[in-house]
Parts: structure tokens; sequence; C-alpha cells
């Protein structure tokens, strides 16, 4: 991974990160200030947008970590999979989020019922982002297993040298 990709990468993440913390920030203060008109159950999305952000905040703090462990060549242990792991919890509790946000639009959506059964597409749509992630676990744990098998064979290799 080179130079540039990686901070460019780093420079979104940083906005990402940033940009959530002020929603997050502005959700609180809508919380505390902010009545409800009664049209829509404010109070249970504004929440319900608070923790999904929370999901995006993992998973962006673990991506920097395994990009961290790609510059040191050190992302082929054991090591990595906590963050692979961090970012599949992350995006499944990302998932679960959209499902509330259904459930709790969904009654507003009566005359409608479309909008409800695209909103569960989607929230399926990231739950197979996660099940992707985790086929890419899979990969990564054959990856470190080649990784120690290859350095057990040169440290024999080295012996009878």
């Amino acid at each position: 991974m080179g130079k540039l990709a990686v901070r460019a990468l780093r420079a979104v993440l940083v906005m990402v990160l940033t940009g959530t913390v002020g929603v997050q920030v502005l959700m609180v203060w809508a919380l505390a200030t902010d009545p409800e008109d009664g049209s829509l159950p404010l109070t249970p999305l504004r929440l319900i947008t608070i923790l999904g952000l929370v999901s995006v905040q993992v998973t962006g703090v673990c991506v920097w970590r395994l990009v961290t462990m790609v510059r040191r060549g050190t992302v082929f242990s054991h090591g990595s999979f906590r963050y692979v792991d961090g970012i599949i919890g992350a995006i499944t509790a990302a998932s679960l989020v959209w499902f509330t946000v259904t459930a709790v639009n969904a009654p507003g959506q009566r005359d409608d019922p479309g909008v409800t059964v695209i909103m569960a597409g989607i929230g399926l749509a990231i739950l197979g982002v996660a099940l992707i992630v985790l086929v890419l676990r899979t990969l990564l744990a054959q990856a470190v297993a080649r990784d120690v098998e290859a350095a057990q064979m040169q440290a024999e290799l080295n012996e009878v040298i």
C-alpha cells in the first residue's frame, strides 16, 4: 500500500470521524433542547442515529489500526483479527440499527409499505457487507497460517544450512 493511498485513506477517516462526532453532538443538543411535535418519534430516531454513528466510528478506528499494521508489515498476524472482528461487529450493529430505524419508521408508512420493504432490503445489504468481511477474515486467517508455516520452514532451512 503506497504512502499516497495511506494518507488519502487516513484523511477520509479523519473527516468521517470528525463528521460523525459533530453529528452526535448535534443530536445530543437536539435531544436536550428541541421538543417533539408529535409528527415523528424524534427522540428514538435521534438516539438510534447516535448509536449508528458509533458503529461508523468503531469501523473507522479499526480500519485505521489495520492500515497502520499494513504499513508496518504486521497485518498477517493474529493481532489483526481483533480489528477485523471489530469491523464485523460494527457493521452487524449498523444493520441492526438500520432495522430498528425501519421498525420505528414503519407505522408512518402504512399508506406506502414499499418504503418499509426497501428499507428492510437496505438492512439486509448492510448485513451482507458484514458477511463479506467475514469471508475476508477467513482469507486473512489462511494468509496468517501460510505466513506462520513459511516462517517455520525458513527456520528449518536455516538450521540445515
